[in-house]
């Protein structure tokens, strides 16, 4: 009986992880990038069950046309003068699978101020 539950048991966590990735997209949740901070770039996998997974560098070899990769974060120097950076991501299981896209930087002014930690503690008086 320990050996049929032990077989069952493995046969159950092999099946779970035996699902592939068959394709990879971009998520983004800005549709900018800043300059000087970690843009976090958000890779999603689909499996062939249907599934969904988040995908890291564990996962994905990221590359860029400008900046540095931080896991799965790109960091563009605050002096950076292009318009747009582009990033490619692929799929270190199966290279093939691959996706590039162009992000754009942010050009505006940022609107809103950061609050300090004092002016934080002083509100929850």
């Amino acid at each position: 009986m320990k050996i049929f539950l032990l077989s069952f048991f493995i046969a159950v966590t092999s099946s779970a992880y035996a699902q592939k990735v068959d394709s990879i997209y971009f998520n983004l949740y800005t549709d900018s990038l800043k300059k000087g901070v970690h843009n976090y770039i958000n890779v999603d996998g689909k499996c062939s069950n249907g599934q969904w997974l988040p995908l890291t560098q564990k996962e994905i070899q990221f590359s860029c046309s400008a900046g540095r990769f931080e896991g799965n974060s790109l960091v563009l120097d605050t002096g950076f003068g292009e318009k747009s950076v582009r990033v490619k991501a692929v799929l270190k299981d199966n290279p093939v699978i691959q996706k590039e896209i162009t992000i754009y930087i942010k050009t505006g002014p940022d609107k809103e101020k950061v609050k300090t930690m004092e002016e934080v503690m002083r509100k929850k008086s």
